[in-house]
């Protein structure tokens, strides 16, 4: 089976292609934009004419398209996400190949969803941003296509490779400089999101069921089980063997929640604030706290205090998780990897920048 991998240089991409190599029966053709690729070619720009030619020519059965943008604004993700998706399916339309579409999309078409509850494929999409918006336009040209074609929903991915700016990625280098500098103390913020986070290497298992199954709409790929992020920075912590103690900065000005740990009043001056929080909220913080100012990643005026970033600015609200009922029944696949398995090789690719 030939098959063509676009996207094979992001972070869900080498894993996909490290999957698809190891199948004796798979041969790979990787396009892109990076002088690596077997191919270069652009989708934001590249014309639907010109990667017809090339399927033509190269003939694959599936083709498979990681490729596209996490950051930036709407114009840039409408790009990279819907152009970009718009051009593989007219070219795949004008082709005579008859390849099979496998389509990465993400958990971010749905949004918000209430707490406590899976989400189904069959629920109605309500993204909460640019990014959402953008990917869900991709999966609707996709499905309204007319192709042979399946869009995998990907949670929240996470495992080696997880990109630094994403939350846990912020939060294990946060660690490590603690670690590094001997901090005796971590604040954290926004750790009340819960999130459905599921190995990327369980992703490419997937991506390669669906290369190979007849399934077709949309398919859910998670772990099934949300997890708060507090919990997964106590998982970190301990297989990092931090020994200081993590305070989460979420609820009211000033409120301090202890994570693991206890404060230690010589170590008030070094505490950290990560994941995009401040306990500031007016230039300064409450008095019966800790009466100092919390310091961060880089420098900091109290005079100007910067905006709170949550840690998921992907406007799915506080809660997510996966109904993945139908990757069981329409793939054959589940979830291997757990959370701490994932957490701990993040945490040693964080560990070797000590």
């Amino acid at each position: 089976m030939r098959v063509l991998l676009i996207g094979a240089n992001g972070y869900i991409g080498r894993f996909v292609a490290d999957r698809l190599l190891a199948d004796p029966a798979v041969q790979l053709t990787a396009l892109g934009r990076g002088d690596d690729a077997d191919v270069r070619f652009d989708l934001a720009s590249g014309s639907p004419g010109a990667l017809t030619r090339f399927l033509d020519a190269v003939h694959p059965g599936v083709v498979v398209n990681c490729a596209g943008a996490t950051r930036g604004g709407a114009r840039e993700l409408t790009r990279h996400n819907t152009v970009a998706v718009a051009t593989v399916c007219e070219a795949l339309r004008r082709s005579g190949c008859g390849a099979r579409l496998v389509q990465i999309g993400c958990s971010a078409e749905y949004g918000p969803s209430q707490h406590g509850s899976s989400t189904a494929e069959d629920a109605v999409p309500r993204p909460g941003g640019p990014y959402g918006v953008s990917k869900l336009a991709a999966t609707e040209l996709v499905l309204g296509s007319g192709l042979d074609a399946v869009v995998l929903r990907v949670f929240s991915p996470a495992g080696p490779g997880t990109p630094a700016g994403s939350p846990l990625g912020r939060l294990a280098e946060a660690m490590r400089r603690a670690m590094q500098s001997g901090d005796g103390e971590l604040r954290l913020g926004g750790l009340g999101a819960q999130r459905d986070f599921v190995d990327v290497r369980d992703v490419a298992r997937a991506v390669h069921a669906a290369s190979l199954s007849a399934a077709q709409g949309v398919i859910n790929i998670g772990s099934g089980r949300a997890v708060r992020l507090r919990d997964a920075a106590a998982t970190l912590a301990r297989v990092a063997g931090y020994g200081g103690a993590l305070h989460e900065l979420d609820g009211p000005p000033g409120a301090l929640r202890p994570v693991i740990g206890h404060p230690r009043a010589e170590s008030v001056a070094h505490r950290t604030d990560v994941l995009g929080h401040r306990a500031e909220t007016t230039g300064h913080h409450r008095a019966d706290t800790v009466g100092h100012r919390v310091d961060g990643l880089g420098p900091r005026s109290d005079d100007h205090p910067a905006p709170v970033a949550y840690p998921y600015p992907d406007g799915c609200g506080s809660w997510q998780q996966a109904d993945v009922r139908t990757a069981r029944d329409r793939l054959g696949w589940r979830p291997r990897i757990n959370l701490e398995e994932s957490l701990a090789d993040i945490w040693m690719e964080a560990a070797c920048r000590i």
